[in-house]
């Protein structure tokens, strides 16, 4: 009966085999619409007008909402630019060449800066439109590509020049408010919240169960290690694996051989528990038969490398046993596998571990309070006497992570779309607060694009004024979306010649922009625009485009379906 089965599925396996050959053929013998020149820039262009317009509504304090259909449930309420960059998809497959690099440029800048996509996207189809504008006027390709590069590399060295470190708690607050779309609650909450636990400490946004946000801090710790297979996600949606009360286990050199793991596996199965493997590495049997048990057995469990190199591993990994209540395994202690080896004494435990692709985080392990005390009191006794920068700045870094704690700010609204809406505009927030902390603040508005832009340079003469066009769109486009005329706006700032004065498109007045809190990270406006010159500059220089060519209805595939011009036979009595 095996054998039967056996040679049955081989049956099944080769015929599925011959069915995705049979496809992969089809495709690639698919005829292609080729399309050259100027023809196949203004299609591109036109699919980079549709979703640039659609995402620039969201910008500005009075930028509108986006409804997007959703496979399932209710439709999402957003005004987050690559949420909606990344709902879009156009029938015309040319076109859609054009728009997917776009939403390439806001996934981009979203992933690096965490904010400025709109931006980013704006940013994108203004140098792809006046880039195809100078090539079709008769300019060569390659001067006006050397030309963008050339004017961004100057405007992105005049914000730098121009950027100012953020050194109080008010800024701080200004920058949440102004990223949160001026939501004075979600500004306060990421600055109390920043205050708590450190500028560099760590900070989670989720769903709560109350009609108002609320902010919680618990102690946990993160480190940059992701997991191992992407077959351990439990949340699909955000791509991240979420563990509930997990014990963890923690080992000091590589897991190749599921013998090492056997024991722990039995254990959390007979319990019903998840387990969080920690190791310098899991590979070959071990990685594979952990993805076959999570996915056929249903196991939670999840397997990250261990923090750090060398003799700065081990020491992490003391300090997750510290944090979890369990114990290292090295070359030097019992193997799991062991018969006297006390498997509930080696597992640690936190309340619960998040794990993306490139992080991890434990929020309230099992270790006793006065062990993390003497733990931390340990890596202060060490920063006093080492006299390496480096290894104090390793050491603080441990230390904050023990010692500082998880906050956690929880979203609060009426109905489950209020909430995703919010949680967005959360996470967008706290991303524009991280970056300003870290580059500091330039002015906000758009103005400081504006005022950069501003060159008198005969080498970049082409890709000044393509850039400097562009740089102009930001600051229009949210005076527009607020009800003004943005061109006219644009036109009274660059007569005041003043580079703190800006628009209050909250206000309508003309204000200093700093002094009057409006402010965006310098790092999320450089992000934008050099992602944006990058690819937009590409896409101008494009001479031919290729895409798979529309399938033919029946008819038009048999002449109209009938011979002789379409006649029906025996038509004619």
């Amino acid at each position: 009966m095996l054998a039967f089965s056996a040679a049955a599925a081989a049956r099944g396996g080769r015929k599925a085999v011959a069915a995705s050959f049979a496809q992969l053929q089809q495709v690639r013998n698919a005829s292609k619409d080729i399309r050259f020149g100027s023809d196949a820039r203004m299609q591109m262009l036109a699919g980079c007008n549709r979703l640039a317009d659609a995402v620039g509504v969201t910008l500005g304090p009075k930028g509108r909402n986006v409804v997007i259909a959703q496979p399932f449930g209710s439709p999402k309420i957003t005004k987050d630019g690559v949420t909606v960059a990344k709902a879009i998809e156009l029938a015309n497959k040319t076109e859609n060449l054009g728009a997917q690099l776009l939403k390439q440029v806001a996934a981009t800048t979203n992933d690096i800066a965490g904010d400025g996509t709109t931006t980013a996207t704006i940013l994108g189809r203004a140098i792809f439109k006046e880039g195809c504008k100078a090539i079709d006027a008769g300019m060569n390709p390659m001067d006006v590509l050397r030309g963008i590069h050339l004017a961004v590399e100057h405007v992105l060295s005049a914000l730098s020049a121009s950027r100012k470190e953020i050194s109080t708690t008010e800024e701080i607050v200004s920058v949440a408010t102004i990223s949160a779309n001026g939501d004075a609650q979600v500004g306060a909450l990421i600055g109390e919240a920043m205050k708590k636990v450190g500028r560099e400490g760590t900070i989670t946004v989720s769903e709560g169960k109350a009609l108002q946000h609320a902010l919680e801090v618990v102690e946990g710790l993160r480190f940059d290690r992701g997991y191992l297979s992407p077959y351990f996600i439990t949340n699909a949606k955000e791509q991240k694996v979420e563990l509930d009360s997990p014990y963890v286990l923690l080992v000091d050199k590589r897991l190749s051989q599921i013998q090492q793991l056997l024991p722990a596996l039995e254990f959390v199965l007979q319990n019903q528990a998840a387990l969080l493997i920690v190791a310098e590495d899991v590979e070959s049997e071990a990685l594979a038969t952990l993805v076959v048990n999570k996915l056929r057995l249903g196991l939670r469990v999840c397997a990250v490398k261990a923090p750090g190199f060398g003799d700065g591993r081990k020491a992490q990994l003391y300090d997750l046993a510290t944090l979890t209540g369990g114990k290292v395994l090295s070359d030097d202690t019992p193997s799991i596998g062991d018969e006297k080896a006390d498997i509930v004494g080696m597992l640690g435990r936190a309340k619960s571990v998040v794990v993306t692709k490139d992080s991890t985080l434990m929020m309230e392990g099992n270790g006793s309070k006065q062990d993390i005390a003497e733990r931390c009191d340990q890596l202060r006794s060490l920063i006093k006497q080492t006299s390496s920068e480096y290894e104090k700045e390793k050491l603080q870094e441990r230390l904050s992570r023990l010692s500082g704690g998880v906050a956690v700010i929880k979203v609060g609204g009426a109905s489950e779309v209020a909430v995703g809406e919010a949680k967005d505009r959360i996470q967008d927030a706290l991303c524009a607060t991280r970056a300003a902390v870290e580059e500091g603040i330039v002015p906000g508005g758009g103005v400081a694009l504006l005022y950069a832009s501003q060159v008198d340079n005969a080498e970049q003469r082409m890709g000044v004024e393509i850039v400097e066009k562009a740089c102009q769109v930001p600051c229009k486009l949210i005076a527009d979306n607020a009800g003004h005329e943005g061109a006219v706006v644009v036109g009274n700032l660059l007569r005041l010649k003043d580079q703190k004065m800006g628009f209050n498109a909250q206000t309508g007045c003309y204000v200093n922009m700093v002094e009057a809190g409006i402010i965006d990270p310098t790092k999320v406006v450089k992000t934008a625009l050099s992602d944006a010159s990058s690819v937009a500059s590409l896409m101008a220089t494009t001479e031919a485009s290729i895409v798979d060519a529309p399938e033919k209805s029946p008819q038009q595939a048999d002449g109209m379906g009938a011979p002789g011009g379409g006649m029906p036979m025996g038509g004619m009595f």
